[in-house]
């Protein structure tokens, strides 16, 4: 069977610029949701925009279930690719109410079958109280879910979700992250997120992308891209962590130290001065120097309250060892 979305080695480059995305590949099974993740600049936007047809591609191709959509000099028009597009803005119809802008994308539908289409989206995402109110009535988050039913209406084969919650408040991500994510299996859908955010990425994606300089570094679980990073880029870029360096079978290597790796422990002959601390309700995270003047990060309950400059013992518990040859100078 073809994936859902099969991108084939594909390169842009704006003109007068070098290249966006740069021999870029992924895949999607049907009903995969699966993210791009990184930092401003690295491609992850103009990717969604060649994959909706928003951006004719200067190498490779694109194929939906199968059928080209775009390969040099040949772009499908992004109205007949039956792929639905989210935006970070939401870009509903202000003089639409909530119902209206879930049925925009029906036009041409039997009434009959809109109306029912439009009531099961609503039910999916909440807010059939809401279906008769304007988009100036509603908070930012219903707004995006407003935003998602109306992408979902016609029924694409893709759906795309451009930093969908990056003018929503940090809590209101996380969770609306996972109500969609919800929504999305529900209706067996095959998405692709965009998004500088890992908390979202996590919480969204059944695999992430980890993209630096318009290439995957990793295309993972977001266990394996925590635990197990393919790259320096990828354990530096995702959770938190330091590179202390180490030897390994008489090897220098910088290894991985994650806070979770780091154990508070009384008995511990090694101790950490406490140099930061940061309060994370059930847990503090410690910036602890140790005697040899290496810096680690811990993760401790947070009923063990240590002031700055405390010394406090500490051990390492390391499942396995992530490690990568040490560098000399830049690590580019």
């Amino acid at each position: 069977m073809p994936f859902a979305l099969d991108v084939e080695s594909i390169s842009f480059s704006y003109p007068g610029s070098g290249p966006v995305a740069d021999g870029f590949t992924l895949r999607l099974e049907d009903g995969e949701i699966g993210c791009l993740l990184g930092p401003s600049g690295c491609g992850k936007t103009t990717v969604l925009r060649c994959v909706a047809g928003l951006e004719a591609i200067d190498a490779g191709e694109i194929r939906l279930h199968g059928a080209v959509v775009s390969r040099p000099g040949m772009t499908q028009a992004p109205e007949t690719r039956r792929v639905g597009v989210v935006f970070q803005d939401y870009a509903l119809f202000p003089h639409l109410t909530v119902e209206g802008n879930v049925a925009f994308g029906l036009r041409g539908a039997a009434k009959a079958s809109r109306a029912e289409r439009v009531r099961e989206l609503l039910a999916a995402i909440g807010l059939e109280a809401w279906a008769t109110r304007y988009p100036h009535e509603l908070s930012g988050g219903q707004k995006q879910r407003v935003a998602l039913a109306r992408a979902l209406a016609p029924r694409p084969q893709l759906l795309l979700l451009d930093e969908p919650f990056s003018n929503l408040d940090v809590d209101l991500r996380e969770r609306l992250s996972l109500e969609v994510r919800s929504i999305l299996k529900a209706q067996g859908m095959t998405a692709l997120l965009v998004t500088h955010d890992q908390h979202e990425a996590f919480a969204m994606a059944d695999a992430v992308g980890v993209m630096r300089r318009g290439r995957v570094e990793q295309w993972d679980t977001a266990y394996n891209l925590y635990h197990r990073p393919a790259t320096r880029f990828v354990a530096d870029f995702v959770g938190e962590g330091v590179l202390v360096d180490s030897e390994v079978d008489g090897q220098p290597v910088s290894q991985l130290l994650r806070p979770d790796d780091v154990l508070h422990d009384d008995e511990s002959p090694v101790k950490g001065e406490v140099l930061k601390k940061a309060f994370r309700g059930a847990e503090f995270l410690y910036t602890l120097r140790l005697d040899d003047g290496k810096q680690v990060l811990s993760l401790v309950p947070s009923h063990h309250n240590h002031a700055i400059g405390e010394r406090i013992g500490v051990k390492l518990d390391v499942d396995h060892v992530v490690a990568f040859p040490r560098l000399s100078g830049s690590d580019d």
